[in-house]
């Protein structure tokens, strides 16, 4: 399952969001049948490729405010 899709939030794979919107608007019959998975599992792999460049993007800043975190402490400790 995918999260839910937000026109903007998912800018990388918005014609794939477009894509799958069309084909579930299609009617019942794609989406039973099986027309709509390729397209499902492009989209899936096109949002694990944002989380995994989010997070590691928010790993790298999560690391430099450590950084300043032991900084200011260590300034703290010398001072005091």
């Amino acid at each position: 399952m995918h999260p839910h899709l937000v026109q903007g939030k998912q800018a990388r794979c918005a014609s794939l969001v477009h894509a799958l919107e069309e084909c579930h608007s299609a009617g019942l019959l794609p989406r039973l049948t099986g027309k709509c998975n390729d397209i499902k599992q492009q989209l899936n792999l096109c949002l694990r490729e944002e989380r995994i460049e989010r997070t590691g993007r928010n790993a790298e800043k999560a690391k430099e405010r450590q950084k300043e975190v032991k900084k200011v402490w260590s300034e703290i400790e010398q001072e005091g």
